[in-house]
């Protein structure tokens, strides 16, 4: 079989599942992986042949998403901040939404330029936030914690594959009382979808992406905000940040609960598709 007809067969075999545009990257990232191409290269190298070998990986490719399975978790990767992650099911898949968080995070890091920047990064998952940046502040001393053993090793196998050194501990933020030591920025990604937003997710999320790192419940959904908000208030250096991805509709009460909690300084910044997505804040 020629590649142009192995595309052809991507196409159909995904037409009634999927967008168009959604194929197609489907079907160079694929290339990419299984072919080593290109996505001009598999225009150029269209009458190429493809082995057995190689078609067989990319019809079990299909069938994992014609069963809705993240192609993030079948190729094992995905890109973030301009650096390769590696993923799995233990793991979320990064989303561009939180590339602006931490373009936020270097921006006032590098505006700072203080010496012993201390940062720390709760619930590190995959560690796309503390190793990108790690990689783009190399100055600073870059910390992260999650609950969970399997996002560790998958953190620490993504920090040796950007070449950068991150401190990588494991511990339970709703059950410890303390943190190992003063920090410049904490910053967080945590659980915050609601149970009763599940209805308008997908099935590529629903079925696949750990939940234990996605969903708060529906009586207390901002257990893990005043968690972390307390112990930043005690561990935050003078004039320290916390940093927040949010849940765009508790966006306001968040920020009462936060000058509840004695942060009278709030930014609140919104993601590239306009919803509240992010927010700054320092204590007293």
């Amino acid at each position: 079989m020629k590649l142009k007809q192995l595309k052809k067969n991507v196409i159909e075999a995904l037409s009634e599942i999927y967008p168009s545009e959604e194929i197609h990257t489907f079907f160079f990232i694929l290339s990419e992986k299984y072919l080593n191409l290109s996505r001009i290269e598999t225009t150029l190298e269209a009458e190429q042949k493809i082995n057995p070998r190689v078609l067989q990986k990319f019809e079990t490719a299909l069938r994992r998403l014609k069963n809705h399975e993240p192609i993030q978790y079948i190729v094992g990767g995905t890109e973030f901040y301009g650096l390769p992650f590696k993923v799995n099911e233990h793991t979320l898949i990064p989303r561009p939404e939180t590339e602006e968080l931490v373009e936020w995070i270097i921006e006032g890091a590098v505006s700072e330029n203080k010496p012993d920047y201390r940062i720390l990064d709760i619930g590190t998952g995959s560690g796309c936030i503390a190793v990108s940046l790690a990689k783009a502040l190399p100055q600073a001393s870059v910390f992260a914690m999650d609950v969970s053993l399997k996002a560790l090793e998958m953190a620490k196998e993504n920090a040796r594959l950007n070449e950068v050194s991150v401190q990588f501990f494991q511990e339970d933020i709703l059950k410890t009382g303390t943190l190992p030591q003063q920090y410049d920025v904490i910053v967080s990604n945590p659980p915050y979808v609601r149970e009763l937003e599940k209805l308008k997710m997908k099935n590529n999320v629903l079925n696949f992406e750990p939940p234990s790192a996605l969903y708060v419940s529906n009586a207390d959904p901002l257990v893990f905000y005043r968690t972390i908000s307390r112990l930043a208030l005690r561990y935050l250096k003078p004039h320290g940040k916390l940093y927040f991805e949010i849940n765009e509709y508790l966006s306001n009460e968040l920020m009462k609960s936060l000058k509840k909690e004695g942060y009278p300084h709030i930014d609140l910044k919104k993601d590239f598709r306009g919803k509240d997505r992010m927010l700054q804040c320092r204590k007293k």
